[in-house]
């Protein structure tokens, strides 16, 4: 994957906010991470990215991929 095509759930400002790898600044921020996720799912979906969720430690918790890998992993989230 390109890394300006990933975008991460990251806490921002007392809420969550998605942002693009490599991006200085966030578009919006949300009151709950499941909010930022959603937005982050779109943003992901249409540059065909990774979507990469981290927890209030800041740690990654979780992923997404929705580009075109040629050796997927089985999904064993849906």
């Amino acid at each position: 994957m390109s890394s300006g095509k990933n975008v991460h759930v990251v806490r921002h400002s007392g809420g969550w906010a998605p942002r693009r790898e490599g991006a200085d600044r966030v578009s919006a921020v949300y009151p709950t991470q499941g909010e930022a996720i959603k937005r982050g799912e779109g943003l992901a979906r249409a540059s065909k990215g990774e979507l990469v969720i981290h927890g209030r430690d800041g740690r990654i918790r979780d992923s997404d991929s929705y580009g075109n890998d040629p050796n997927p992993p089985r999904d064993r989230k849906h």
